[in-house]
């Protein structure tokens, strides 16, 4: 294990204790890696908290783990009976989210390195906002987001499009010319 850090963040009203670990793969450093974790969950809850109609500072947890294609590749086999590797995988701690009351765990957010810097260098994105993309999407998976369905895929895009926006990321579902 590279390391771990946790810090607490209180915005929009909710106080999340974020563990931020580096476990396999080639990453920044923890320390480079957390400040980036932070700012894209504080934007998705800054993005939703009125939306969930949340009142009062509430406490919960969250984990976000940085590994490499090959643990990833067991988790999803595991998980979700596909055995390749994927960008990132969300572990919700509770089936039921509930904006009555936020859980005091949200989940895990797993993110895999060769995939991600694989897909940013393709995409012609920095590493940065590919990361803080993932980061936003694996929470809106932990507070009850779906893509499952075309219905639900455009309300969780239209949400990332929404926080990545605070956060000075390009829309990362605008259709691009190649030729660019």
């Amino acid at each position: 294990m590279n390391g771990a850090a946790g810090e607490s963040s209180a915005r929009g009203g909710i106080d999340i204790d974020i563990a931020v670990t580096v476990e396999a793969g080639d990453w920044a450093p923890v320390e480079r890696l957390e400040p980036l974790v932070r700012r894209a969950v504080d934007a998705t809850v800054g993005d939703l908290t009125p939306s969930f109609g949340l009142t009062g500072l509430q406490a919960t947890e969250l984990g976000v783990t940085f590994t490499d294609d090959e643990a990833i590749r067991q988790l999803n086999a595991q998980w979700r009976g596909k055995d390749k590797a994927t960008n990132v995988l969300s572990f919700p701690a509770f089936a039921n989210f509930s904006a009555a009351g936020v859980p005091p765990l949200l989940g895990d957010i797993v993110i895999a390195a060769e995939t991600v810097s694989c897909e940013a260098a393709l995409e012609g994105k920095p590493l940065d906002h590919h990361l803080s993309h993932l980061v936003v999407h694996g929470l809106l998976h932990l507070l009850g987001y779906d893509h499952e369905t075309d219905a639900e895929a455009e309300v969780m895009e239209a949400a990332e499009r929404r926080i990545l926006a605070v956060l000075a990321i390009a829309d990362p579902y605008a259709l691009t010319d190649p030729s660019d």
